[in-house]
């Protein structure tokens, strides 16, 4: 029987020992039928659902990226649910910020519905925020514009460069 052993330099061309695999933009992990929820002092603030995400190390920390059927529900500093959204993708920021991507449609518990391409949720003020066409319909009008901002419950908004409908009755 024989062995052999040895030491030495590397190859070139191979990666260092002292370099991860991570640097180069592969996901540290993949989930399947992922459910995200996101609390701020005990209390629930969102729960996000999606068919699929990837965990992706960033200078800034952690990022998920989730596709497949994207749901978050929005929930009040009570835990009181305040707005449903479903889009294409979303990704899920260290800070806890949201984006939102593709075919948004937002929903509120008093039936406004925003939709939208883009939109992000800041976790700091719990706002809504698109540079994106938006078009917003509650009982009664239409308005459509690009651009808004908005908490996250839809009962404070604004329009940036709007225009709208609204049916008048007498």
């Amino acid at each position: 029987m024989a062995a052999a052993a040895g030491c030495g330099d590397p190859p070139k061309g191979r990666r260092s020992p002292d370099k991860t695999i991570f640097e180069t933009g592969n996901p540290v992990q993949e989930i399947w039928a992922i459910r995200l929820v996101l609390t701020k002092s005990g209390v629930k603030r969102v729960r996000i659902e999606a068919g699929h995400g990837s965990e992706y190390k960033t200078a800034d920390g952690v990022e998920h990226l989730l596709d497949s059927g994207i749901k978050a529900t929005f929930f009040d500093g009570n835990g009181t649910l305040t707005t449903t959204v479903t889009a294409a993708k979303a990704k899920v920021h260290e800070n806890h910020d949201i984006e939102i991507v593709g075919n948004v449609t937002l929903v509120s518990r008093g039936n406004t519905v925003m939709r939208t391409d883009y939109a992000r949720w800041t976790a700091k003020d719990s706002m809504i925020r698109s540079g994106s066409p938006v078009s917003i319909s509650r009982p009664g009008e239409i308005i459509r514009g690009r651009g808004f901002e908005t908490d996250q419950a839809l009962t404070r908004y604004r329009i940036f460069q709007g225009s709208g409908e609204a049916v008048i009755n007498k």
